[in-house]
């Protein structure tokens, strides 16, 4: 069986900017696949080619084995997506909103009825399904967005940064439902900057940066590579934070992530008596400490370990014209 996507030497430009730099990717079919990066690394850049709403300059994009340009029609007919904004009529309830899409991709009155009636009652909507959506609160207009995105039965969904501006409640309800397209067959891609996103979801991850993709695995497989162990310092004076950078780089043998804005140093370490040695290096150098912990990696060490900045920090692709927050929306 083929794999669900397969993105071989893509480049994308957008004048000077280059938004996709010969980038690789294979995702499994049946997983949900999380694409992890900051603002304009390319993550929308990447669905919108791999939905055909963009062609890549260079390389190479198949779903299912199918060419997104060559095939582009045949793509459209295997895949949902759901892009950052929900793309609701506000003017229309939400089953009217529904039965729309259900038209539009081909289903006879009577099917595009009974599956929107299915799919209000799957996605908690049924109270408030002949409102006009414009009274929705924003979680329950996302919900009816992913609804809409998965009326045809798609075999692959892409979701690009679907629970941006949600609540906790809505995140939550969200993610069971991606959970459950997923369980019943459904591959999912699924780019996000919130960690504890990718965390809950993928079963993979890639991360992006740059146009690249940088590191690839499980969310347990990537937090391994970076170290059984993190020391995470933070200082009370900005001043010395050159000094601290240089004492940690000297006793662990890495150069350790600094985060500016926080006045915290984080990397990896091996065990537990070098971050005693550590706190008194600091304390000899005379460097007041603010805390010291040693903790188990996480997803965030991930992305500071392999570009050397949070995942929230911008990047030379942030102003792109097909950048991650100014992409147009697109439904297939």
């Amino acid at each position: 069986m083929p794999a669900a996507i397969q993105v071989t030497g893509v480049s994308k430009r957008f004048g000077a900017v280059t938004a996709l730099d010969n980038l690789e990717l294979t995702v499994p079919d049946g997983a949900i696949h999380g694409v992890l990066g900051p603002n304009g690394a390319g993550k929308t850049t990447l669905v919108r080619i791999l939905s055909t709403l963009l062609t890549p300059d260079e390389g190479r994009a198949e779903v299912f084995g199918l060419d997104v340009v060559k095939d582009a029609w045949r793509v459209r007919a295997a895949i949902g997506l759901t892009g950052q904004a929900a793309a609701v009529d506000g003017m229309l309830t939400g089953r009217e909103n529904l039965h729309m899409c259900g038209k539009l991709f081909g289903l006879s009155g009577p099917d595009s009825t009974a599956r929107a009636s299915e799919l209000l009652e799957r996605f908690g909507l049924v109270e408030a399904a002949d409102r006009r959506t414009q009274t929705y609160s924003g979680g329950m207009r996302r919900r009816l967005d992913l609804a809409a995105s998965v009326v045809a039965r798609p075999k692959l969904l892409f979701l690009d940064e679907p629970t941006t501006g949600l609540d906790p409640r809505g995140r939550i309800q969200v993610w069971r439902l991606v959970k459950e397209l997923r369980d019943e067959g459904t591959s999912v891609l699924l780019t996000t900057q919130q960690l504890e996103e990718a965390e809950q979801l993928a079963d993979s991850l890639s991360v992006i940066d740059r146009g690249k993709v940088i590191a690839h695995g499980t969310p347990d497989e990537l937090k391994a590579d970076v170290g059984p162990d993190w020391v995470d310092v933070a200082l009370v004076d900005n001043a010395a934070v050159d000094v601290a950078k240089g004492i940690l780089r000297d006793k662990l043998g890495v150069e350790p992530v600094v985060d500016l804005e926080t006045m915290r140093l984080n990397a990896p370490v091996s065990d537990g008596r070098t971050l005693a040695d550590l706190v008194y290096l600091l304390r000899d150098a005379g460097i007041v400490v603010g805390n010291v912990a040693l903790r188990r990696p996480t997803l965030d060490d991930v992305f500071l370990a392999v570009t050397g900045r949070p995942v929230e920090a911008k990047t030379d692709n942030q102003n792109s014209p097909a950048g991650e927050k100014g992409s147009k929306k697109g439904r297939r």
